[in-house]
């Protein structure tokens, strides 16, 4: 099946969603999704979105915190706009139906989190992402020139090198995607003027991640074979506090449960198996730290102990704050027989988020003509060397609506013809679903390598290691892509294997310890070599 639309939009979350909205007011929009259409990184975002509304906080202050926390690698324009655009931003999303928490006199109760200088985390209890992502959806389904498709997995990004006739270009362009319909068993030619690459993230490359399973990093593999300029792949930020739950995590692709920054910008203590507080030896800030500093702290001392993982202390606050506050975590928890109200909460680091992507000018633009890229797969600048907390639905909303205004330009002002001669999807699979266990197995061996190897702390040597065998194990999934009947499982192994060695082969190239990335064999920063993003693009797309 050809479907032919002005927009195409890959991936339901706030950033594909607020995009939409916005498009939707001069053209037609197709949003494919993988799974559910609730079903995304937004969903999982406990925390809030951080602006500027305190009459003692200044937008100057937060882009200080966010470039200070960025570690030299922030773009300050990028910064600014996301900054300034922010209490606009958070207006439109309460227009659109979005209940935040407020205090008894109506206005909105603030919150800090690591990193922040001032109370700025505007939130929903600790369900904010589950909320904005409710009230978009319930828009989106108000709007008549809007077709959502659950259960639609994008393939590739439909390119020159799909023409019959191809030839060498300066520029490639996109013109939509090949789309597996899973319930169908089908694969679907979308042909679109305008694309938008909104997939979200790719923790599942990491075998402990807080991340849903649909988080393998499609559009950062996507983007890659097309030819994307992509950008700062080594900087993975780890979430300090994970809920520890023993080695259920270890062979499975579900989400480790997040314990929200939020707790500690709410007064919690990190504490050592014996009580002892430890994050004052660190950083000045204590629990209040980045989550790099934070994440590094923990992953010290459990090697120094060979312990398992870290409490969390809220038992000196007040329950009822607590119950108040924070009713998903206390739930969860008590599920798990741990009260936080009285107990000691076991965290560990998690992969959270991915600082890197696909490079993006300020209206989300990126080096493929007409492809736009917004939410966590984008590099846009604004995090640098590593995320400042809640800054990154905040990035998404930003550029998702300057990205829609950029594509209403481009629609208006230029006459875009879809190449006649793009062919439709063609099966040459060999092979059925027998070869399910190779699958599963290949996908845990790239989430171990990139843990043990790839993970808070490297080395050379852990990432000469690993980048050797993500390039073996590249070549088989190839192989093993080229005879396979199309499924989700192969579709998503396909795309971790290039992610695994994008996030590897950009680690192997920064020889300095900066942000997010830490080499033992190079501790310091170099701002002489290294005060510069790290730039990938694949040499034969």
């Amino acid at each position: 099946m050809r479907i032919k639309t002005d927009v195409l939009v890959i991936g339901s979350g706030i950033a594909g969603l607020r995009f939409a909205i916005e498009v939707s007011k001069f053209a037609e929009v197709y949003i494919v999704t993988k799974k559910d259409k609730a079903e995304s990184n937004t969903n999982y975002a406990q925390g809030g979105i951080a602006s500027v509304f305190s009459p003692d906080d200044s937008f100057e202050l937060h882009i200080q915190d966010t470039l200070k926390t960025g570690d030299g690698l922030c773009n300050r324009e990028a910064v600014e706009l996301i900054v300034r655009e922010g209490p606009v931003e958070i207006q439109k999303l309460i227009e659109l139906g979005t209940k935040f928490s407020t205090r008894d006199n109506g206005s909105l109760d603030l919150a800090r989190e690591g990193g922040h200088s001032k109370n700025r985390i505007v939130h929903a209890k600790d369900l904010t992402g589950r909320e904005i992502e409710k009230a978009l959806l319930n828009r989106i389904s108000q709007i008549e020139n809007i077709h959502l498709l659950e259960n639609h997995f994008a393939i590739d990004l439909i390119t020159e090198h799909h023409l019959p006739n191809k030839k060498t270009h300066d520029k490639i362009h996109c013109w939509g995607a090949y789309v597996y319909d899973v319930q169908k068993e089908e694969v679907h030619t979308f042909l679109a003027k305008v694309t938008l690459l909104a997939t979200g993230g790719l923790g599942q490359a990491y075998l402990h991640t807080t991340n849903p399973s649909i988080a393998t990093g499609d559009g950062f593999a996507m983007a890659y074979r097309a030819g994307a300029l992509m950008a700062n792949m080594e900087f993975i930020q780890f979430h300090p506090t994970a809920l520890y739950e023993g080695n259920l995590l270890e062979r499975s692709a579900s989400p480790a449960f997040l314990i929200s920054e939020a707790v500690r910008g709410f007064g919690a203590k990190l504490r050592l198996k014996n009580g002892e507080e430890f994050m004052h030896k660190y950083d000045p800030r204590g629990e209040l730290a980045p989550r790099d500093i934070v994440a590094r702290a923990i992953d010290n001392e459990l090697k120094k102990r060979g312990e398992d993982f870290v409490y969390l202390d809220l038992t000196h606050k007040n329950p009822d704050e607590i119950k108040e506050r924070f009713p998903n975590i206390y739930q969860k928890c008590l599920e798990k027989k741990i009260d936080i109200t009285k107990d000691f909460i076991p965290v560990i680091p998690a992969a959270h988020y991915a600082c890197g992507g696909v490079v993006t000018d300020l209206n989300g633009q990126t080096s493929i003509i007409n492809l736009f890229a917004t939410g966590e797969v984008a590099m846009t600048g604004v995090h640098g060397a590593n995320r400042l907390a809640s800054n990154s639905l905040l990035e998404a909303l930003v550029f998702s609506k300057y990205a829609a205004l950029s594509c209403k330009k481009i629609l208006r002002e230029n006459v875009i013809s879809l190449p006649e001669e793009i062919p439709d999807w063609i099966d040459t699979s060999q092979l059925s679903q027998e070869e399910k266990i190779l699958i599963a197995q290949t996908r845990h061996e790239i989430r171990e390598i990139l843990w043990d190897y790839v993970g808070i702390v490297r080395s050379n040597e852990r990432l000469s290691r690993a980048l050797k065998r993500c390039n073996l194990i590249n070549e088989e999934v190839k192989m093993m892509y080229n005879v396979s009947k199309i499924s989700e499982e192969i579709l998503e192994l396909r795309n971790l294997s290039i992610v695994a060695f994008l996030i590897t082969y950009s680690a192997s190239l920064r020889k300095e310890s900066r942000g997010l990335h830490y080499n033992i064999d190079h501790p310091n920063k170099d701002d002489i070599n290294f005060l510069k993003p790290t730039f990938v693009q694949n040499p034969s797309p």
